[in-house]
């Protein structure tokens, strides 16, 4: 599933090709994805301009406006969607189930699970966070509010592992499985111990390290485990420079300790036997 590297290098991706444009036509060719697309996008968006392309933890936000109209398309890839941008004659594939038609391309969705998510939330740019789907997300991890001390108080009774800890978008959007256990390597932590028994001094390194990941990972273009691609068709490399994902009874890079596989929450996680504890 994209992660919030992905989705913020696909927000890159799409705001310079989308901001000022004009949308001239609409196509719905599935009727429902996660949640039914609504039919009346088809009539709502031509003529409006994209003014802002936004994220806000998995989702992309592109906010619209023309006279009498205001709103945000909430758009979320789902397990393997994906927006690209294609000419006017490239036929759809079987997968393409949504696209805005613009004045010199069009922005195609394709999402072969149907897990994705095409929106609408009418008013200022403001509202879409009143949106159901996003008014229960968590912290941004990139934000300046995300900080040693609030992560610290917000896990204080928490029990559970620390790792789907830090996967719960509830808490802290976006830090996907990946971007879990490469932050918990980089910070030394096992993903094995308790939330509420991290100390206070161990969340000052593994704050950082969550950003460091975050921020690596959107500079190599995300992560392209399965068939995630950019809006340009380009495919992410953060995995290949990755410390423990994927290198299962391989040697640490660190410390020469081997890397362990285990299953939590059903996902797989990787770590250090000898460095994260």
């Amino acid at each position: 599933m994209p992660e919030l590297p992905e989705v913020e290098v696909c927000r890159r991706g799409l705001e310079p090709e989308l901001v000022g444009q004009v949308i001239q036509g609409v196509v719905i060719r599935a009727p429902k994805l996660r949640h039914e697309i609504p039919p009346a996008l088809a009539t709502l968006l031509p003529g409006c301009r994209v003014v802002a392309v936004r994220r806000r933890g998995k989702y992309l936000l592109l906010d619209c406006e023309r006279r009498g109209v205001q709103g945000t398309l909430i758009i979320h890839l789902g397990m393997s969607g994906n927006l690209r941008f294609v000419p006017f004659d490239l036929p759809p594939a079987k997968h393409d189930h949504f696209e805005l038609v613009l004045a010199g391309q069009i922005l195609r969705f394709a999402d072969p699970r149907r897990f994705g998510v095409v929106l609408w939330q009418p008013g200022p740019p403001a509202s879409a966070e009143c949106h159901p789907l996003l008014a229960t997300q968590g912290i941004e991890p990139l934000s300046e509010t995300f900080t040693a001390e609030w992560l610290y108080e917000a896990i204080a009774r928490r029990s559970g592992p620390i790792k789907p800890t830090l996967m719960d978008s509830h808490l802290v959007v976006g830090i996907g499985n990946i971007y879990a256990s490469e932050s918990l390597f980089r910070a030394g932590i096992s993903p094995l111990r308790a939330a509420n028994r991290v100390s206070r001094a161990r969340y000052e390194i593994l704050v950082p390290a969550i950003r460091e990941t975050l921020s690596d990972a959107i500079a190599a273009g995300g992560s392209s485990i399965r068939d995630y691609v950019h809006s340009d068709g380009g495919a992410g490399c953060f995995q290949i420079q990755a410390g423990v994902y994927d290198r299962a009874n391989q040697p640490c890079l660190r410390c020469g300790g081997v890397v362990r596989q285990i299953w939590q929450a059903g996902r797989s996680t990787y770590y250090c036997t000898g460095c994260q504890h």
